[in-house]
């Protein structure tokens, strides 16, 4: 139509994050109507930066502006609106957290997944709860798409161990009822935060370019996290498996598995341990962790957690190499750790020893 009514006019289109607009001369531009997320102004935190990638990974909000106000008329004009508006509706695409009256965590709104999710969600939380499996198979290998169950577990696992995370630290959940130990002052929400303006700045500084940096900062944390998963994670849930399953023929009591080389066996063997009925029979890992070195791992209570569900030996803690080996009774130790959590030989046979030993103690 524009090439017959103005043959000589170009069509240009501006990709700026302020406007978008066709111009056809110097003289007129036409607007381009565009898809707008619209979130809150003035300090940023974690969940609605982290909200905003995720969207910004969809197809229909891949070139959305970002509308960072508190003016209710312009995020009425918005297409979707994370973390401000007093309001949750997926089916208006409002998110927000903040009423008093909201209490949903993502088992309450996919209650398919069980009751392990109870922390109340953030925006983030929100916005993953409706959207995380699709972001999650776009950033999945185009070749290798996820299948449905691969997927489902892909989605569970970047939420507990990344999403739930930014949403129990912005609705001020503790990690403990306890007063914790120590602090943890190095994490993703307190590096988002990190990036606004001090008080005391003098200078001007554009908060906006500011809040993309932090977009960008959520980006390698989240795609690291999501490709951990997918191509680290996944494929070693078949070894583990495998392992269980030829537990018996590692040593009688079935309370030992082996993996013929190092991998990320913990969740796993929780998982697959509940999914096969073991309750928690498994007390120690074999696993190859380098030429002629073999490691005998104690299994934790739980996967972060630092007590196990049976010490090696007490007698061999802190003990090194051929003291270590004539209290052991065992050829070839390396060493054990003082807390009994691990310890190493030179041969799979003397690692299995170890573990023999400190089953029967």
């Amino acid at each position: 139509m524009f090439r017959r009514i103005l043959p000589k006019f170009a069509v240009l289109v501006s990709n700026n994050y302020n406007s978008r607009f066709i111009s056809v001369s110097k003289k007129f531009l036409i607007p381009i109507k565009m898809t707008k997320i619209g979130t809150h102004d003035g300090v940023f935190h974690c969940d609605e930066v982290l909200a905003c990638f995720m969207l910004q990974q969809l197809p229909e909000y891949k070139d959305a502006e970002i509308i960072r106000t508190r003016d209710m008329e312009k995020l009425n004009a918005c297409d979707i609106v994370v973390d401000v508006g007093a309001v949750f509706d997926h089916n208006k695409k409002r998110y927000d957290h903040h009423q008093r009256d909201f209490n949903e965590t993502l088992s309450s709104l996919k209650p398919e997944l069980g009751e392990k999710y109870k922390i109340k969600l953030s925006s983030a939380g929100l916005i993953y709860a409706f959207y995380g499996e699709r972001v999650i198979q776009t950033l999945a290998p185009k070749e290798h798409p996820l299948h449905a169950d691969d997927l489902k577990l892909i989605f569970k696992k970047v939420y507990k161990s990344f999403i739930e995370e930014m949403d129990a630290i912005d609705n001020g959940v503790p990690m403990t009822d306890e007063e914790p130990r120590y602090k943890i002052s190095t994490h993703l929400s307190a590096r988002v935060a990190r990036l606004n303006p001090e008080w005391n700045t003098s200078q001007k500084i554009n908060v906006e370019e500011l809040f993309y940096q932090a977009m960008k900062l959520v980006r390698e944390e989240f795609i690291y996290t999501v490709n951990y998963f997918i191509s680290v994670w996944l494929p070693a849930r078949d070894h583990v498996k495998n392992a269980l399953e030829d537990r018996f023929e590692v040593h009688k009591s079935g309370k030992i598995v082996e993996f013929k080389e190092r991998l990320p066996w913990k969740e796993h063997l929780f998982d697959l341990e509940e999914d096969m009925g073991l309750c928690q029979e498994i007390k120690y890992v074999l696993f190859n962790d380098k030429p002629k070195s073999w490691r005998v791992q104690t299994v934790p209570v739980a996967p972060s957690s630092f007590i196990t569900r049976k010490p090696l030996h007490p007698k061999w803690w802190g003990v090194r190499d051929d003291v270590l080996s004539e209290v052991a009774n065992i050829e070839g130790c390396i060493f054990c750790h003082s807390t009994g959590f691990i310890g190493g030989n030179v041969s799979r046979d003397g690692a299995l020893a170890m573990a023999v030993a400190s089953l029967e103690a």
